[in-house]
């Protein structure tokens, strides 16, 4: 995965959906950046980030998507929008 640029619009996307780290560590890693946002950005903050990435890459990062981020219903509209049908499995967190 690419990484992505510093804009001003990107900078404000990722300190809406990942509070709680400043935005250039958020933006650093961006799998990371891409489930919040897939999670938790309103229709216009997604509007900025497609402008960044594209299907293969929101692909990619459901592919990698670390367990306890995506809801169930995030989960299944990005897999449908993604052209993943029937959706698979939501990632769990393993307790040992």
């Amino acid at each position: 995965m690419k990484r992505l640029p510093l804009t001003d619009e990107l900078t404000t996307v990722a300190g809406r959906v990942v509070w709680f780290d400043p935005p250039e560590k958020t933006l650093s890693n961006p799998i990371r950046f891409l489930t919040y946002a897939m999670t938790y950005g309103t229709h216009e903050d997604m509007n900025v980030v497609r402008k960044h990435v594209s299907d293969e890459e929101l692909r990619e990062a459901l592919d990698r998507v670390p367990p306890g981020i995506f809801d169930e219903r995030s989960w299944a509209y990005w897999n449908v929008m993604l052209g993943r049908y029937p959706t698979p499995p939501l990632p769990r967190r393993r307790l040992d």
